[in-house]
């Protein structure tokens, strides 16, 4: 039943609790009850039936269909019902306060012009009761049936403000998590394509000192590194892996800047000709820039690796008191359309860059191509 109703709900675009709807027609029901007892005696049974047809017509329609009738409809039906209770009033009379909660039904699910209309109508009916039949108490009943309007507008907005919070929830719920699945994406992305272009330039050298030098140590040297290299990325990406699915792992202290030179001694180990020069403590670079200024050297060597394996590049790290300062400069081959700026990989420094505040100019400048970070005070502070 509870399924069937919110289904019902969900249809008419009633944003309302199921529950409250089910409190609200059985409230209705007892005091459509109670009322119509107050008569027995004074009006026809046939009467009596009619009333109680009309109070029950809509949850008859939808215990049958499972349909909701528009608002309209109860309130024609259910106004009528009272206007002919009121036909014989009692002291005390319950029928009026059916009007009551038909005017807080209404004002919680119906566009305001509606829900003023039919208040005007309920209004009426009660208006009449007191001129015609002689209705005792009416304006108490019209004060009642002003506070339900009032309450039902409560309710729809107090509905409507709840509905926002959750989605609100949910859209930074969902926001937290595509933030975290990227910063993931880039880190498997940084060891990935860093380690198989260190992994590919060993495995270049050992063919050509099989093919051309026919040089066997100097091919399982390469062979041998190239092994330790994928050993190491595979490692990493385990970690990884293991970070997003929730599972336990090991701790593992993240790469920083200090780290920087021995990344600079692997990937010169692989054949490139790099030189590297380190001004300041680089102990001093705080761990979120530190593992900034690694990524983008490791994807930086990577490019250079991947585009530009014979060019010289030349890496100079500045750690200052008041910036820190990284600059990656590499010779760009003969064929320039070989070295692409386009790619994740550069969408992914400046999405780096950007986390900690940093400026990032790439692109070619001269005869080279320049990665030019400088992280501010802000980022660089700890």
């Amino acid at each position: 039943m509870r399924e069937k109703l919110e289904a019902s709900l969900a249809q008419s675009r009633i944003a309302l609790p199921w529950w409250v709807a089910v409190c609200t027609n059985a409230f209705t029901a007892l005091l459509a009850a109670t009322a119509v007892t107050q008569r027995a005696g004074v009006l026809p049974p046939p009467v009596l039936v009619l009333v109680v047809l009309l109070i029950g017509a809509t949850s008859l329609v939808w215990l049958g269909t499972g349909r909701i009738l528009p608002v309209w409809t109860k309130c024609v039906t259910v106004a009528g019902a009272v206007a002919i209770l009121l036909t014989e009033p009692r002291l005390p009379d319950f029928a009026p306060i059916v009007l009551v909660v038909l005017a807080a039904e209404v004002a919680s699910i119906a566009r305001p012009a509606v829900a003023f209309l039919f208040l005007g109508l309920d209004l009426a009916v009660l208006g009449w009761a007191a001129a015609g039949p002689g209705l005792t108490g009416a304006a108490v009943y019209l004060a009642a049936v002003l506070l339900g309007h009032s309450g039902g507008f409560m309710l729809r907005w107090y509905v409507r403000a709840l509905a926002a919070e959750r989605a609100g929830r949910v859209a930074e719920r969902e926001h937290t998590i595509l933030t975290e699945r990227q910063r993931m994406a880039r880190e498997v992305h940084d060891v990935v394509a860093h380690s198989l272009s260190i992994t590919l330039l060993h495995l270049t050298g050992a063919r050509r000192a099989l093919q051309q030098d026919r040089d066997v140590d100097e091919a399982i040297e390469g062979l041998t590194e190239a092994e330790r290299v994928g050993r190491a990325a595979m490692t990493d990406i385990r970690r990884t892996v293991r970070l997003l699915s929730h599972a336990p792992a090991e701790r593992h202290a993240l790469p920083g800047a200090g780290d920087i030179a021995g990344l600079v001694a692997h990937t010169r180990g692989a054949g490139l000709d790099i030189h590297f020069e380190q001004e300041g403590d680089a102990a001093d670079v705080p761990d979120l820039a530190g593992l900034t200024l690694y990524r983008i050297t490791q994807e930086s060597l990577a490019n250079i690796a991947k585009h530009a394996p014979r060019s010289t590049a030349r890496i100079r790290l500045h750690v200052g008191r008041n910036e820190v300062r990284l600059i990656v400069r590499n010779t760009l081959p003969d064929r320039p359309a070989e070295f692409a700026a386009d790619g994740s990989g550069l969408t992914g420094m400046a999405a780096r860059a950007e986390q900690i505040g940093a400026r990032l100019r790439t692109g070619p400048d001269g005869g080279d191509w320049l990665v030019d970070l400088a992280v501010p005070p802000s980022g660089a502070s700890r």
